[in-house]
């Protein structure tokens, strides 16, 4: 579920600067952002990022588009050659975001065993040419605006994930927050920002009658909402939220991801970052709602 708010001043980023781990997902990006109008460029050496920038400027070209980084320079390390070109960008006015896709290293060797295609980082094994590569690129993962962990995403979640960011059309918000459910008997959210652990709320399981619903029921999202508790959590979590969003926002950061946390993902996580995602909207931010969880038994 996608919420929008109205538009404000600030353009939706004309370049996307795609990079990550092989194997995390680059390819199916890409072909996703086709198709939603991106014109998209693979495997572009990062030398030619500013070249192609300009290009494109003269050629008055008006879709965005997003250019797919694969190969580095020997000599120069990928977060330098990446931050030159997005410092050449924005001098020249160009909203740029720089995307980078993850995953585990065990779920990287499962997708490489699964297809047989040889690492391009090279090595003797996988597990080392993995290795080898996350090293390569840790600094540009730290310098990412959005990270997108698609360890435990099939292509539709994927591509869910990257039409709520970048299919709507008009103009980007003030600040673009993914708020997700979880159980923490599966396991944290690898690319979350915000961990938010509501397991302190009367659940709903032990209620014969509640326990096969999940959170979007409007009986058990009553029974988790108007309990006093959730109310002062709420509250006392929007303002922190309204104040972070702007912070974080003036330090160069475009996307948040919050996770909301409860025993298996199905009812009082659920619940809360409805809701939360509901109070967000209400103040210039623009919210997409994933519940990772609520459909696992």
């Amino acid at each position: 579920m996608e919420q929008q708010t109205p538009s404000t001043s600030e353009d939706k980023p004309e370049i996307l600067l795609l990079s990550g781990m092989s194997g995390a997902g680059r390819g199916s990006m890409a072909r996703v952002l086709e198709d939603l109008s991106y014109r998209v460029i693979d495997n572009l050496p990062p030398a030619m990022i500013l070249e192609v920038a300009a290009t494109d400027q003269r050629l008055r070209q008006t879709a965005p588009l997003a250019l797919v980084i694969r190969s580095w320079d020997p000599l120069v390390s990928p977060e330098v050659a990446i931050r030159r070109a997005v410092d050449g960008l924005k001098e020249s006015g160009i909203n740029t975001a720089l995307v980078f896709l993850d995953a585990d290293d065990q779920v990287l060797i499962r997708r490489y065993e699964e297809t047989r295609r040889p690492h391009p980082q090279g090595g003797e094994t996988l597990p080392a040419a993995i290795s080898s590569e996350r090293s390569l690129l840790s600094g540009l993962r730290a310098a990412s605006d959005l990270i997108i962990d698609t360890s435990d995403l099939n292509i539709h979640q994927l591509r869910d994930r990257v039409v709520a960011r970048f299919g709507a059309e008009g103009r980007a918000r003030i600040m673009h927050i993914s708020m997700v459910s979880f159980g923490f008997k599966n396991g944290l959210p690898r690319d979350a920002d915000l961990v938010f652990d509501v397991r302190f709320l009367p659940n709903p399981h032990w209620n014969p009658e509640l326990r096969p619903r999940t959170g979007t029921d409007p009986e058990v999202a009553a029974f988790v909402l108007e309990n006093p508790d959730t109310a002062g959590f709420l509250e006392r979590v929007s303002e922190l939220l309204l104040f972070l969003a702007p912070r974080y926002r003036a330090e160069g950061k475009a996307y948040l991801t919050i996770a909301v946390g409860c025993t298996g993902g199905r009812h009082r996580s659920v619940a809360v970052a409805a809701e939360l995602s509901r109070r967000l909207a209400h103040h210039r931010v623009e919210v997409s709602v994933f519940h990772r969880d609520m459909g696992s038994g």
